[in-house]
């Protein structure tokens, strides 16, 4: 295909790319735009297949019990004969343990990357991220063992001298923070690797020091990455089952004393989905209330995450 120029003007890069495009059809850019959109549409088709998948149970279980007395029930014994469908102990019991996790995972997070982005050396950053993103690949298994026969025994028992059982949500919590340490430091790192280095440079000229340009340049910069970073974190925490199930116990219990044994909502899914609950009955379909609920908590702090990312967004040219 000739291209025209005017008045001996050589053609532009754009004119030529359009030319090449439009004389040679390319066959695989099509294919993997393809791939590329099913790859897309996989997430929102998998989410509409857990609703679908949630509806029919959860629907039966409102039919028996009604949602205000689940919401607001204290007493939780759904597997005993006449049990009580109130699903505020393991609400409880769920928020406490993922408070705790989070207060591990935040500062001991946010402080790793920070080190790694403004003040480890190159070398150094190598060696330390990949053995601090090591964590995030042990069996969650790995860590409610952990817990069970390392923390709660030697660290709150022995060392700190509390008053724990053998199961307790404090453990719990404190190995889940270490387990979704990993997912902070790794998104927040990259975050703050984003920032422009001009904006570091501009505040070491104006006489700031290192310390300052990271905690009122850099970070307030990055800030929607990190809170992104611990979003997925809290939601990482909250779907927490293995550690949850073998370390804070099956006792579901209204109590804000973290010394106390207590049950998830995801170690009740997964106690009671390993039981001989008859298919279709109460019992059953309360799997799927607990889901359903699950689910929404997850849905609305997306949503709520995306709307603070949004609020303190900064775009770099």
């Amino acid at each position: 295909m000739a291209i025209s120029t005017t008045a001996g003007l050589r053609p532009t890069g754009e004119q030529l790319a359009r030319s090449i495009t439009r004389s040679k059809p390319r066959y695989g850019e099509r294919v993997i735009e393809s791939l590329l959109l099913v790859a897309a549409c996989l997430s929102i088709v998998t989410t509409i297949g857990i609703i679908l998948s949630l509806l029919d149970g959860t629907r039966a279980f409102f039919g028996e019990i009604g949602l205000l007395d689940f919401l607001t029930g204290t007493v939780w014994t759904p597997l005993f004969a006449n049990g009580s469908y109130g699903v505020l102990p393991i609400l409880s019991g769920t928020l406490l343990v993922t408070g705790i996790a989070m207060v591990v995972a935040i500062p001991l997070g946010l402080g790793a990357a920070l080190y790694l982005s403004e003040y480890a050396k190159p070398r150094a950053r190598k060696i330390l991220k990949p053995v601090l993103e090591v964590l995030a690949g042990i069996p969650t298994v790995v860590y409610g063992f952990f817990a069970l026969s390392f923390v709660t025994p030697t660290l709150l028992q022995g060392l700190l001298g509390l008053n724990v059982g053998i199961f307790n949500a404090l453990a719990a919590g404190l190995v889940i923070g270490v387990l979704i340490i990993p997912i902070v430091a790794s998104l927040s790192e990259d975050a703050l690797s984003a920032v422009p280095q001009a904006m570091r440079d501009g505040a070491l000229a104006l006489g700031a020091t290192r310390t300052s340009v990271a905690r009122k340049v850099v970070l307030p910069a990055a800030l929607s990455g990190v809170i992104a970073s611990f979003v997925l974190a809290l939601s990482r925490a909250i779907g927490e089952t293995m550690v949850a199930v073998i370390a804070a116990g099956s006792i579901a219990q209204l109590t804000a004393d973290p010394r106390e044994p207590m049950q998830t909502m995801t170690a009740f899914i997964a106690q009671a989905a390993s039981g001989d609950q008859p298919t279709g009955s109460l019992g059953y379909n309360t799997l799927f209330a607990v889901g359903a609920l699950l689910f929404v908590i997850t849905l609305l702090m997306n949503t709520a995450s995306i709307r603070l990312v949004r609020r303190f967004r900064e775009v770099y040219e």
